[in-house]
């Protein structure tokens, strides 16, 4: 498996945002798609069409971490969890 640095600079990973439309517009990662984690399970069609693989990522960790579930339990195989926005920015900046 590819690190995550490696996954985020790939020119075909998505990035998706599962936290509050609120919390996205105040802060997010350049490119990212915002399906807040509520909405998911309701808007796989929308997942389908992003291009893989996928890495989530939400204010912890917490809530991507149950979005990476809720896509592999819908038959997602190449998702990832990005964890917090804070080590998405760390990976991605330093």
């Amino acid at each position: 498996m590819q690190n995550m640095k490696e996954l985020l600079n790939a020119s075909t990973t998505s990035v998706l945002d599962v936290r509050s439309p609120m919390e996205f517009a105040m802060e997010h990662i350049p490119g990212a798609k915002n399906i807040p984690l509520n909405e998911l399970s309701f808007r796989l069609d929308e997942i389908k069409e992003l291009t893989k693989p996928i890495v989530v990522y939400c204010l912890s960790g917490g809530r991507s971490s149950m979005a990476v579930g809720i896509l592999q339990q819908a038959g997602f195989t190449d998702v990832f969890n990005g964890g917090g926005i804070s080590n998405m920015k760390q990976i991605l900046y330093n």
